[in-house]
């Protein structure tokens, strides 16, 4: 497999073709574009390049040695749950059934042989417009997941406010009285200073729950997790 090709911006592409020919042509193409690219001669080694490389855009001919490009398409799809990868395929087989079948293992879109120079530019051109849509599209449904996460701790905090923090002020003003009573008196303070403390360290967490701005989790037991309001260092 050849690696370090001349690079620019851009997503890495990964070609997997063993005819030497349309190698030549994809790498052209994808020179002419500006895209970076790795190649790999059969089946086994595309899938261990993907594996390594994460490629975001891979051009897969569906004949080739040791795994056909389905079988690697397949692999791509189940490893790649959030179907970051681009599966452009190129297949001589032009029948429905056939293109159903590319398809159905995964692919994002295909190219009949005989490939030319501009069908192929034209087919890696869509496949850009479509990563680039899909990659606006995770963003915007990432933002709009955090607002909702954000409007849903907003709303918890303002709810334990009103419900803690109401009749907590009403517990620590009593505890203080007794405290100052305690001491008058020459009666033990400790245990009243404890509950001081405690309630003092209650108010503060739902405070900072209040102010969070970039909410982070961290580990609660082997299987759960929770928010963090760890005090800022």
């Amino acid at each position: 497999m050849s690696a370090d090709r001349p690079v620019s911006s851009g997503p890495r592409v990964l070609v997997a073709d063993d005819d030497p020919t349309i190698i030549l042509l994809l790498e052209h193409a994808l020179q002419g574009m500006g895209r970076s690219y790795d190649t790999a001669d059969d089946g086994d080694e595309a899938w261990t390049a993907w594996e390594r490389e994460r490629h975001e855009l891979v051009v897969l001919d569906i004949e080739m040695p040791k795994l056909d490009g389905l079988e690697v398409c397949r692999r791509i799809r189940a490893a790649d749950t959030g179907r970051k990868t681009f599966v452009l395929i190129v297949t001589g087989r032009d029948k429905a059934v056939d293109l159903e079948a590319a398809l159905s293992a995964g692919a994002d879109d295909y190219v009949t042989k005989p490939v030319t120079g501009p069908r192929i530019i034209a087919r890696l051109r869509i496949a850009q417009r479509r990563m680039a849509d899909d990659d606006a599209r995770r963003k915007a449904e990432d933002e709009l997941g955090k607002a909702k996460y954000m409007a849903g701790i907003g709303e918890t905090s303002i709810a334990l406010q009103h419900e803690i923090n109401n009749p907590l002020t009403g517990l620590l003003a009593t505890a203080e009285l007794m405290l100052m009573e305690a001491k008058e008196n020459g009666q033990p303070t400790a245990e009243l200073k404890t509950i001081i403390d405690q309630g003092r360290r209650i108010a503060e967490l739902v405070k900072r729950m209040s102010e969070l701005t970039e909410p982070s989790s961290v580990p609660y037991s082997d299987q759960a997790k929770m928010l963090d309001l760890k005090k800022p260092s």
